[in-house]
């Protein structure tokens, strides 16, 4: 069979010329695409399910990030597949199929914003953009092995970009190449070009390292070696970063349960982040999308259909709680990195799972990975994939 010269990718190819044609604009010449959650004057955001496309008329403007990257001088060349209503990591979707991840084909792409990496991955585009709610920029960048930016919370103006759960929904973007990565940053976040910052300190999370599957002489100590070379190993830390939410984020007790502590997999208060995290989210979810859920009660594939409805009947308990756990947790990230540091950690836990794996399999690879991503995006603190 032959491969489809896109890979998946797109919903929608078309064409949207830069709105500055001079040669000096810092996206000159460079090719884009979007995340199928941005709105584009003319389509319907379909969000990933076809059922949303049909009951939502086409976008009557477009969103502030698109024109941004527009104006600096890029060409648009469609919106890409996503996974339904941006609910899922994976990167599977079985109304538009799953983008083909060019690092692995057997194996997922990443989701939700599978499309807009696989798009950078292939070499389609030089650049895209997608949303990070609970991991979806960091992970397919993982998967794909290109670069993925998710800057900090409400740096990059997310109107004209769907919902899914505001505390959390972070504009994101992908590249291959660091310049053109740096390039698109300067742009969206509206920052002058400066020199790079020396950090004051490289802090390793020793614990987070552990819960990797990939050894550490492949991976922890090849971080250590790199940075002591490019800044001398006085600059190098380790923590037990759970130990220190542990002491630090006292909210976490509301998420702390006996099974959490009895889990040899996991670190039991990175485990109750997430629970946070994941709390939160559903809560607001809801709030932005149960009516239409119950009203249109949409086709949605599995996984994704189970984790919809358990938002839809949420309650919205320990919601006050959530947001106590977001405030102490960026304090004391705040406080541990202060002055320009830098905290080490993986993204995921390991390589990217099977296409159709076992979902019962892949339950300790989910624990472990959002115990990861919840540390940036409960915290709001910035996260790149290198």
């Amino acid at each position: 069979m032959a491969r489809d010269p896109d890979y998946g990718a797109f919903m929608d190819k078309f064409v949207l010329e830069p709105t500055s044609s001079a040669y000096d604009q810092p996206l000159h010449g460079l090719t884009f695409a979007v995340k199928d959650i941005f709105d584009v004057e003319g389509y319907v955001t379909g969000f990933g399910n076809p059922d949303w496309a049909r009951t939502h008329s086409a976008a009557t403007s477009t969103a502030p990030a698109v024109l941004a990257v527009l104006r600096g001088g890029a060409t648009c060349v469609g919106k890409t597949v996503m996974d339904e209503m941006a609910y899922s990591i994976n990167g599977e979707n079985i109304h538009y199929g799953t983008p083909i991840n060019p690092c692995a084909p057997d194996r997922v792409p990443g989701g939700s914003s599978s499309g807009s990496a696989v798009a950078v991955g292939a070499k389609i585009v030089d650049f895209s953009l997608g949303t990070d709610t609970g991991g979806s920029v960091r992970v397919p960048a993982s998967y794909c092995g290109i670069l993925g930016f998710r800057p900090s919370h409400n740096a990059v103006p997310s109107a004209g970009v769907i919902p899914m759960a505001q505390s959390f929904d972070t504009v994101g973007w992908f590249a291959r190449d660091p310049v053109i990565l740096s390039r698109v940053g300067h742009i969206l976040l509206q920052s002058p070009v400066m020199d790079p910052i020396k950090p004051s300190q490289v802090i390793i999370a020793e614990d987070c390292f552990q819960l990797s599957n990939i050894p550490n002489d492949r991976l922890g100590q090849v971080l250590v070696k790199s940075v002591e070379k490019i800044y001398g190993g006085h600059i190098v830390k380790h923590t037990v970063l759970g130990d220190y939410v542990k002491e630090n984020v006292p909210s976490l007790k509301h998420f702390m349960s006996k099974e959490l502590k009895e889990q040899e997999y996991n670190i039991p208060s990175l485990a109750a982040l997430s629970n946070a995290m994941r709390s939160l989210q559903r809560y607001e979810f809801k709030d932005n999308h149960g009516e239409w859920i119950t009203s249109v009660k949409p086709e949605l594939g599995p996984g994704i259909s189970e984790r919809v409805w358990e938002a839809v009947r949420t309650t919205g308990e320990n919601v006050d709680a959530c947001h106590s756990v977001k405030t102490e947790l960026h304090a004391a990230l705040a406080t541990l990195l202060q002055n320009f540091g830098i905290l080490a950690i993986p993204t995921v836990p390991g390589p990217p799972p099977k296409l159709q794996a076992d979902p019962a399999t892949l339950e300790i690879f989910r624990a472990k990975a959002f115990s990861l991503l919840s540390i940036a995006g409960v915290s709001g603190f910035c996260q790149v994939y290198i």
